[in-house]
């Protein structure tokens, strides 16, 4: 099992207990009088079976608030998910930490910075990468890329699902398009691994049918889900960060009502993925300091009733390059989401919004996981570490620590020792060709790529996922869109 890593300090919360009420009494309002819209007869159905008022002329829900306090008791408070080998299963929950990979619909060049389709191989050596990097607990559902090149659009997701089945066996997400679930859930299944389910709502307060059926799929068959929102603020939002909050979790509640109906107990992650409008181009301002914000509110209310959260914002950043911009959005982002509590966060390979991502950014983001996990650890205080007798030892000046029984046992696990920064002296800097850490990256990438070896699925297993994917092709043939 992946130990990931232990928050051992109180997260940080900005919100009173005032305000905590505030925003889920303003929930529970809209969920009650304001109600969210479901494209789902068999949804509507359900609703109205246990209690909600449902206007089906206008696919309309409005949920008693005891209902919607009832399905968030009944969501585990923890639980586990098994990945395809037993060393990589995780324990979603508690003060558990686990990075996630981030993803972009194209690669792109180094040199340039121009965007591209990636080629199969290119996609199958970024999972590779990710399979090997130490800090990458789980793969998200389009990671590396949205797909690759000769892949129709309609099979992407299923093509991208097989490659990360095939060359990871850590545990994934994965979403929902075209009945695209019928067939990951097959090869979750095909190799005894439990996958993520995904059940997003479209702001404003809208759940289109595509989500519900995923929901109904994943649920019925005991896999975890992961029910999501994702509001602009300014945009299918309100500008405040409170507003977008109520919302938001509005949006989410109703899916965790959902999927608690059809299934008692399901296994749930509440996830969010919410930036301010940028008001200026009116795209998302990605890495934009309101969405660490919203991270931290949103991590607050959802550990108050004990659900596991995922923030899925952190990866995207506005910079179109791997540069400074790029450097401090990602890590401003990341760290206030693990500080604030969150159980998952995206973070790995991406580097602008959802459109580029690199398996070279995936190493240097290892790093700064790394720092990030090994600061959320703590700082350990007993009778050993506080090392008062050999304090007495030492003495003032001519004593020193380096030669000590003590300083070789103690100081790998105080540091962290990131693997591709620059830390030589100056002098060794300029006699080693002045590398930088992108220089350190690209090198380890390579390194990581000659000699990691994913374990590769069986005979039996790969015959099963190739039969997948062409009953797949097959059933979109017959539909017309392939």
């Amino acid at each position: 099992m992946l130990k990931g890593f232990t928050r051992k300090f109180k997260p940080l919360e900005i919100l009173t207990e005032r305000q905590l009420e505030a925003i889920h009494k303003g929930t529970l309002e809209i969920l009650e009088k304001t109600g969210v819209r479901f494209e789902s007869k068999k949804a509507l159905k359900l609703f109205e079976k246990n209690g909600c008022k449902v206007d089906h002329d206008k696919n309309r829900v409005c949920f008693p608030p005891g209902l919607v306090e009832e399905c968030l008791r009944k969501c585990p408070s923890s639980y586990h998910v098994k990945a395809r080998k037993p060393k990589n299963d995780l324990v979603i929950g508690g003060d558990t930490f686990y990075f996630v990979t981030g993803a972009g619909m194209h690669t792109v060049d180094l040199d340039t910075w121009e965007s591209r389709v990636a080629t199969r191989e290119e996609n199958y050596r970024g999972v590779t990468v990710f399979d090997a990097l130490p800090n990458i607990h789980c793969l998200c559902q389009y990671t590396p890329y949205f797909g690759f090149e000769g892949v129709p659009p309609v099979m992407c997701m299923l093509e991208s699902q097989a490659a990360k089945i095939r060359n990871s066996t850590k545990v994934q997400w994965t979403g929902y398009s075209n009945d695209c679930e019928k067939f990951t859930i097959k090869m979750a299944k095909a190799v005894e691994a439990e996958i993520f389910g995904g059940c997003w709502a479209s702001p404003p307060l809208t759940y289109y049918s595509d989500a519900v059926e995923s929901a109904f799929r994943f649920v019925e068959v005991g896999l975890p889900l992961m029910i999501g929102s994702s509001p602009i603020m300014g945009g299918t939002g309100p500008a405040t960060i409170a507003g977008s909050t109520v919302t938001g979790n509005a949006e989410l509640m109703a899916g965790v009502v959902l999927a608690q109906l059809i299934k008692p107990g399901t296994k749930v992650l509440a996830s969010q993925f919410s930036f301010p409008q940028n008001m200026k181009a009116g795209s998302p301002a990605f890495g934009a300091i309101g969405v660490s914000l919203h991270q931290a509110v949103f991590n607050q209310i959802w550990r108050k009733h004990g659900i596991p959260t995922s923030n899925n914002a952190p990866y995207a950043s506005s910079s179109k390059k791997i540069d400074f911009q790029l450097g401090y959005e990602k890590a401003i982002m990341i760290l206030t989401a693990t500080l604030s509590g969150t159980n998952m966060a995206t973070l790995h390979s991406a580097i602008h919004g959802e459109i580029t991502a690199h398996p070279v950014q995936a190493v240097l983001d290892d790093d700064v996981a790394g720092m990030i996990g090994r600061f959320i650890e703590g700082v350990e205080v007993n009778d050993e570490t506080l090392a008062i007798d050999l304090i007495e030892e030492i003495g003032p000046i001519p004593g020193f620590y380096l030669n000590k029984e003590h300083t070789r046992k103690w100081w790998k696990k105080e540091q962290f020792v990131p693997k591709v920064a620059d830390r030589l002296t100056y002098p060794e800097w300029v006699n080693t060709g002045k590398k930088n850490c992108f220089d350190y990256a690209k090198e380890k990438m390579e390194e990581i790529l000659a000699t990691h070896k994913p374990i590769p699925l069986t005979p039996s297993q790969e015959e099963e996922i190739e039969k997948i994917l062409q009953e797949a092709r097959e059933y979109y043939k017959k539909r017309g869109i392939l």
